[in-house]
């Protein structure tokens, strides 16, 4: 984005005509100047050019080539597939620009038992009948002595295990047809290709070390950001996408961090790409180790690879020969160490500056959620754009919001760790030892209490992803929809053998995930081993 000076343009001319002063009143914005660029500023670069492209608004992203950025948010969730709407591109350029893959969902290794895994798919599972949602009627199968997988009823898993991939109808004809999928890619390609998007509608980019924020100090706002070139740059609205350093936000304007560390373990990453040497997957892999787990994510040209954990219980050069001992193929890049904290900012709205991305918070990358909370990050400060007045209201209702967003998906991801049934290993038995955020709790006292799924606001993470949960990890209701008792035993096993009938026929119409990207790949063997 861009900054010029705040007030009547002329640096240093305080709150004269700054943010607050009479002559700003009802001003719209001239400037917006993010500092830094990596996915998140290019992303709210993008957007924010797409979107007042016919405003006189100048757009400005200061960069420095010198600032090596994390470069690991390679795996996405199907809202990514909205954002490209948006600045009018497609999925297809975006994987033939970056190294893309498809994804219908996260396969989960180990982290209910050894052994074991299950499939979060993006997709429904079975269909409703009378008012009763599907998981009812499969609680009253099991609990009738006719167990039966959950996964078998959700066509995205069922492409997932076979490695096939088709487009997804506009219009199914029934839910078992429904489902959604996004994208894997290269962050450092996917940030290229964005910032040349950028570019051609306008947004100025400078490389250069910020070297100091000012700040006015009678009203806390940041009138510019002086380089390391000698150029200082100004601006009315500033965007902060400066990483873990929180240039703006955390350094110059000094919102504290809350620490979420206490319910979420790990608290360190280390990275390698390799050479892939299995089929093109359409999903993104977790597999749960000693202390934490291991993220496998396909590209075309290589697969991302990392080891998030908890450095209490094991130290770095050990989580470093981990990851190496299991790679697939050929390490193509030395390690990248991350140490983080998990949590966020108390505000992500302050004056005149918004943070985005690493910038903002960091959860995990459990459930690919860093890039979502990027891109509905820039979309909620479009919704409340302010002008030079910055009225408090706007940033109040975004940091409400956004608090509530961090929230729910903190909960998500609390889930996983504490259902784990990973017993006798340190880090995961103290997991299921925490207690619990009560909106975490509520929700599972209602699923036990009769499958009933709590749904609040500004929720991440829908009903099929809960419910994929809660099967995955073995957590079962006490009981089911009463309504569901209309249909008889051999009524539901007539009414399942058909829906698992509908998804092999869909499944019938797919091809391999490798030929779908036009790739040549013989037709891939491998397969998620099912749940037990």
């Amino acid at each position: 984005m861009t900054g010029i000076g705040v007030g009547d343009g002329k640096k240093g001319d305080g709150m004269t005509n700054g943010p607050l002063g009479a002559a700003a009143d009802r001003a719209p914005l001239r400037s917006i100047v993010i500092v830094g660029g990596g996915t998140a500023g290019w992303m709210a670069a993008t957007l924010l050019a797409r979107r007042l492209e016919h405003q006189p608004v100048k757009i400005t992203v200061v960069e420095s080539s010198a600032i090596r950025t994390v470069g690991v948010g390679e795996a996405t969730v199907p809202g990514i597939r909205d954002f490209f709407r948006e600045i009018g591109v497609t999925e297809q350029e975006v994987m033939a620009a970056a190294q893309g893959t498809a994804k219908l969902g996260i396969e989960f290794v180990d982290w209910h038992r050894k052994g074991e895994g299950f499939f979060h798919p993006f997709g429904l599972y079975g269909m409703r009948s009378r008012g009763v949602a599907f998981h009812h009627y499969w609680r009253k199968m099991n609990a009738a002595g006719h167990p039966t997988r959950l996964a078998d009823y959700c066509l995205a898993t069922a492409l997932a295990e076979r490695n096939l991939f088709m487009l997804p109808t506009d219009k199914p004809v029934h839910d078992l047809l429904f489902f959604d999928w996004a994208v894997h890619f290269d962050a450092g390609l996917y940030a290229r290709f964005l910032a040349e998007k950028a570019a051609e509608w306008g947004v100025e980019h400078i490389d250069a070390t910020i070297t100091d924020v000012r700040v006015n100090d009678a009203t806390g706002f940041i009138r510019g950001v002086d380089t390391a070139c000698g150029k200082a740059i100004d601006g009315d609205l500033f965007v902060d996408c400066s990483g873990f350093r929180s240039l703006l936000l955390g350094g110059a304007l000094g919102v504290p961090y809350e620490d979420w560390s206490n319910i979420l373990p790990c608290d360190r990453a280390v990275a390698i790409p390799c050479a892939r040497t299995g089929p093109l997957t359409p999903y993104t892999r977790s597999t749960a180790l000693a202390a934490g787990w291991q993220w496998r994510i396909p590209l075309q040209h290589r697969v991302g690879n990392g080891y998030v954990y908890a450095s209490r219980h094991v130290s770095d050069d050990e989580a470093v020969a981990t990851l190496r001992g299991r790679l697939e193929g050929e390490a193509l890049a030395e390690p990248n160490l991350i140490r983080f904290r998990t949590g966020r900012r108390t505000a992500f709205w302050q004056g005149n500056c918004v943070a985005l991305g690493l910038a903002a918070g960091f959860m995990e990358p459990l459930e690919s959620t860093s890039i979502t909370l990027i891109q509905t990050g820039v979309e909620k400060l479009l919704a409340l754009l302010p002008d030079r007045r910055f009225d408090p209201a706007l940033a109040q209702e975004y940091n409400r919001t956004t608090a509530l967003e961090y929230e729910r998906i903190r909960d998500f991801l609390v889930l996983h760790y504490a259902a784990n049934g990973r017993h006798g290993e340190a880090m995961w038995d103290r997991c299921r030892d925490t207690a619990l955020p009560e909106t975490l709790a509520h929700k599972l006292r209602l699923f036990k209490a009769r499958g009933h799924l709590v749904r609040y606001e500004w929720e991440s993470f829908q009903d099929p992803s809960w419910l994929s949960m809660y099967a995955g990890f073995g957590i079962d209701a006490a009981a089911h929809d009463p309504v569901a008792d209309r249909f008889s035993v051999s009524d539901l096993q007539a009414a399942f053998a058909r829906m698992k009938d509908s998804i092999a026929q869909a499944v019938a119409l797919a091809e391999p995930h490798a030929a779908f990207l036009g790739l040549s790949e013989a037709a891939p063997t491998f397969m998620i081993p099912p749940a037990k």
